[in-house]
């Protein structure tokens, strides 16, 4: 072999080597492969995550303390604004007299501070004693925040034509850090009850000939504007 074909040959495996490490530089596609979405807007969704209020009330032969109505009151406050569908009071089984009453004033003092009685509901525990603490909470829900940008892809290859494997992430993270109620991501809230004395008022103008509609607010001369109310 002569000198020059040698030197054609190490020129060829030096650029080979140098392409694979340009390749090695550039990383993986875009998407990072794997199995593709069903849509590009498909990769991240939002999701939700249960959890648990509960507190947990000792038991006293005198009844609830101050701290413990304090402590309700506040569960009440908060289960209100969750939305939660049930407010669940726990009392240790092993019939104990104490512990039973105190479960039952529980609820008592749950729907003194505002929780509606039929979603108040007493169950027992199997607790390691008859006199252990009474349980109080609901059941949460969070909005689950996906943690963007951990990993790229090469941007700029797109041979798979694939989305990229962040594309979408951190909108629904933004979302999931804004809603206020998460459980309006599970399902939509329920319509509210129909205005029947506004929509009785205003049949009655109709089956009289009347006019339906509100009446205008006087304009002051021709400018427009709104006249204030003193």
């Amino acid at each position: 072999m002569t000198r020059s074909a040698k030197s054609i040959l190490s020129l060829s495996a030096a650029l080979a080597l140098a392409g694979l490490a340009l390749a090695g530089c550039m990383g993986g596609p875009a998407s990072l492969g794997g199995e593709p979405p069903l849509t590009p807007l498909s990769r991240y969704t939002l999701q939700v995550e249960p959890g648990l209020d509960r507190i947990a009330l000792a038991v006293h032969e005198t009844g609830l303390s101050a701290n413990q109505q304090a402590a309700l009151t506040a569960l009440v406050s908060r289960f209100a604004l969750e939305g939660a569908p049930t407010l669940v009071v726990e009392a240790p089984a092993g019939d104990d007299p104490v512990a039973t009453q105190t479960a039952w004033n529980v609820k008592s003092a749950l729907v003194a501070a505002g929780a509606p009685d039929h979603r108040v509901r007493v169950v027992s525990y199997a607790g390691p004693d008859p006199r252990a603490p009474v349980l109080v909470g609901f059941e949460t829900v969070r909005a689950v925040t996906p943690q963007c940008g951990t990993v790229w892809g090469n941007l700029g290859r797109t041979g798979d034509n694939q989305s990229a494997s962040n594309f979408g992430c951190a909108v629904n993270a933004n979302l999931a850090a804004q809603i206020a109620n998460p459980r309006d991501i599970v399902s939509p809230r329920a319509m509210t009850p129909a205005e029947a004395g506004r929509r009785s008022v205003v049949f009655d103008a109709y089956r009289e000939g009347t006019q339906t509609s509100a009446a205008r607010e006087e304009l002051v001369s021709q400018s427009r504007v709104s006249r204030a109310v003193n």
